[in-house]
């Protein structure tokens, strides 16, 4: 069950879409990428590793601005059409 806890301006939720796409798209191509092309690989390690970094930074820091409802065992999630954020 989905529960509204807040909302993003448009400017913070291009924010995330563009991780958003960015990570699920390194994620792809980490499914082709083999370890034999050393250089890419570790290239595309890195970028993974940054990726998901200001990935999670984002939702630390609209949580702690926005002070949305959290619980341990539930996330959050972005409905980037309406930037509604919903705790799942």
């Amino acid at each position: 069950m989905k529960k509204l806890v807040g909302k993003v301006t448009v400017e913070e939720k291009d924010e995330i879409l563009a991780l958003f796409e960015r990570r699920n798209g390194l994620s792809e191509l980490a499914k082709i990428v083999t370890a034999e092309n050393d250089a890419l690989y570790e290239k595309l390690v890195s970028d993974i590793g940054v990726t998901s970094t200001k990935f999670q930074r984002w939702w630390d820091d609209m949580s702690s601005k926005y002070q949305w409802e959290k619980e341990d065992s539930k996330k959050w999630e972005i409905d980037f059409d309406t930037c509604e954020i919903f705790l799942l």
